[in-house]
């Protein structure tokens, strides 16, 4: 049976005569786009499907100018933004040697709102450009976000270099990730699920859907366990023992071991305690964002460990992806702040909901940043997250890894374990 694979679209985008059809030809090996010193050359987007090793098949774009100032020039410019839309790779070419560049700004900001993957390419003309490069990354901020390559678009011997850049820097959208790499068909997987204030009526909250149907869409028993959290923290030590009874009769009473539980982070003070040793423990909110990350965990759990060298006057983020309604006990907003406040004293916590991250002009600032679990947010989203956060060299982790961290390393242990993470 064959697979369809979808082709990754990649753009090339920039100002007139900044190198964007030499590089189209540099990726095809062939004069797919005419090259001419004449400005607006390119009048129209340029399209060739080609197979790059190590990818696959892609469909490239050489899009106009942005820059060209006309009526014609207009209507360039529009097909050249409907064209980034369409892209999964943004390849953006810079002639350092210019002076005005508010075009590839533009570009810039409008891939970012998109959530688009970016890479810079300097396109050299001369040998003294590259002293140039520096002025304009003063000029564009948000170049630091990116990764950059320089290179002659005209010599044949940049394109293996190109070819590394792209296949180091991009994720292809053929990358499938499993939400649960850890599952067996015939096993049980009991699902702690807490009902609180926030719960919403008459539905699972949308990881708990998504885990309950891919155990059972994979031949496994998902079997769902209402943890009472007030009787379970109770001071009294007959009503926990009790609630505590109640998941081991449940434990005991499927036949054989379930393989693995999979707890609301908020329960972890709980089940870090109850969970028996021979029984895989791990978070809804982590096997979100190993999900949406697309297999990153590595990535949040080395974050994590950064808790450790937190120190008064440190500012942290924590970051909500969506806009609920908070009530009660959030995570975010309540749990989370109490223990670094508790543990941490004097440092500092601002919070980002929703688009305010993408907006946030000062990441550089933060010690660390924690994360949700990203289940209402695409993986193209969250990759840019953490794209941005990466190239500037702070750190970040989630909700799930930081409730496991609160109650001890051999609950953080416990709960990277199924994810073959120490």
């Amino acid at each position: 049976m064959s697979i369809l694979v979808d082709r990754d679209h990649i753009g090339i985008f920039g100002k007139m005569n900044s190198g964007k059809s030499s590089v189209m030809n540099l990726l095809t090996q062939q004069e797919t786009s005419l090259v001419d010193p004449t400005p607006g050359t390119t009048a129209d987007t340029k399209i060739a499907l080609q197979e790059i090793h190590g990818m696959g098949p892609v469909k490239l774009f050489d899009t106009a100018g942005a820059d060209e100032a006309s009526v014609l020039g207009d209507k360039k410019r529009k097909k050249v933004f409907a064209d980034l839309k369409e892209c999964d790779l943004v390849l953006l070419v810079i002639d350092p040697s210019g002076h005005n560049f508010d075009p590839e700004d533009t570009l810039l900001n409008q891939a970012r709102d998109l959530d688009k993957q970016i890479l810079i390419i300097y396109n050299l003309f001369r040998s003294e450009d590259t002293n140039r490069i520096e002025a304009v990354e003063r000029q564009l901020p948000l170049l630091r976000f990116y990764k950059k390559i320089r290179l002659v678009a005209t010599d044949i011997d940049c394109r293996q270099p190109l070819l590394h850049f792209i296949l180091d820097n991009f994720e292809s959208r053929n990358h499938k990730m499993p939400l649960l790499p850890f599952l067996e068909e015939k096993e049980f997987y009991i699902l702690i699920i807490p009902m609180d204030e926030e719960t919403p009526p008459g539905r699972y909250l949308r990881p708990q859907a998504m885990v309950e149907e891919y155990i059972t869409r994979h031949w496994a028993y998902p079997v769902s366990f209402r943890l009472d959290l007030g009787k379970a923290r109770s001071e009294s030590a007959s009503e926990r023992e009790g609630e505590k009874q109640r998941l081991l009769e449940l434990i005991g009473g499927l036949g054989r071991q379930p393989k693995a539980i999979i707890t609301d982070s908020q329960a972890m003070d709980v089940m870090s305690l109850w969970c028996p040793e021979s029984i895989l423990l791990t978070t809804f909110s982590i096997v979100m964002i190993n999900y949406i990350s697309r297999g990153r965990l590595n990535l949040f759990a080395q974050g994590v460990k950064d808790m450790d060298r937190i120190v008064e006057g440190d500012t942290i983020l924590i970051v909500e992806a969506c806009n609920h309604s908070r009530i009660g006990e959030d995570i975010g907003t309540v749990q989370i702040p109490n223990y670094l406040k508790k543990q941490k004293p004097g440092v500092k916590i601002e919070y980002n909901f929703g688009r305010e991250f993408q907006e946030n002009d000062d990441l550089k600032k933060y010690k660390l940043v924690i994360h949700c679990g990203g289940c209402m947010i695409t993986p193209q989203k969250l990759s840019a997250r953490i794209r941005d956060l990466e190239n500037i060299g702070v750190p970040f982790t989630n909700y799930g890894l930081t409730l496991s961290y609160m109650q001890g390393q051999a609950a953080l242990k416990k709960v990277l374990t199924p994810w073959n993470l120490n």
